[in-house]
This record gives C-alpha cells, structure tokens and sequence, in this order.
C-alpha cells in the first residue's frame, strides 16, 4: 500500500523519495506540519488545470500603428510593433509582476488574489504563456 498522508514533515522528509513519486504518480498526496496540511502535486498538472481554470482574460488591439496586449483589472501590459512583439511584451510584464508579487504584493488586499495567476506563470515557459494569453483571445473570448 502507497502512503499518500505523511502525519508529520519528519515523516515526509524521511519519505521524501515515496511523497514525490506518490505525487507524480497522480495521487492525492499531503503532507502536515503542526496544524497545516500542504499539497504535493506535480508541477506541470498544476499548471494545465490553472490553464484551464483560469482564462487569461488577455485583450489585444491594433492601435497608432502598434499593438497593444493587456489583462484587463491588473497592472500587466505589453506593447511593441507587431503582435508577437506585444505578447512577448505581456510575458516580460507577467514575469515581472509574479515577482513583485512574491516579494511584496501578495498581502496587498488588491493583489491577494493573483495566486493563480503568479502560480500559471512562474510554473510555465514562455511558450506555454503565449498558448493561454492567445487562446482566449483568439476565441473571441477576450
């Protein structure tokens, strides 16, 4: 039988090699610590389900000659000539601001709830954050 629970981080450090591979393995797999229970999950089926979870809302124009890209309701824009120009625009802003956020912002009552959002893109490549900004967008989505 596969220990998904581990009661103490003594155990889950004694463990550690059963915990990750319990998680990769699609498991439910917990670790607590005092009166805490964290999640172990893997990296990449986190980063699918926030995907789908939450649309990235991006908007993109054509204006004076350039294009513009943002996600309406954050701080987060890019713009440059031509539209993958603006898009890599938006990923550098994305980056930024995970990191921001991480430093500083996450207890800020108007950023607390972004942990979606800096979990996607600090968990993505820069191609996988092009697929979800684009996918919205040209579903007519956003």
């Amino acid at each position: 039988m596969t220990t998904r629970h581990f009661p103490t981080f003594t155990a889950a450090r004694s463990h550690l090699r059963d915990l990750l591979d319990t998680a990769h393995s699609g498991r439910v797999t917990t670790v607590d610590r005092d009166r805490e229970r964290f999640a172990v999950v893997d990296a990449e089926v986190l980063r699918t389900h926030l995907a789908s979870l939450r649309p990235s809302g991006a908007v993109v124009v054509a204006e004076g000659g350039g294009w513009s890209a943002f996600l309406p309701g954050l701080p987060i824009a890019g713009e440059a000539d031509d539209l993958d120009g603006a898009i890599d625009d938006l990923i550098d802003a994305l980056r930024e601001y995970a990191a921001d956020w991480n430093d500083r912002l996450l207890d800020a009552p108007n950023h607390q709830d972004n942990w979606a959002l800096v979990t996607l893109t600090e968990l993505s490549t820069d191609e996988q954050l092009k697929g979800w900004l684009l996918r919205d967008e040209m579903s007519g989505a956003g």
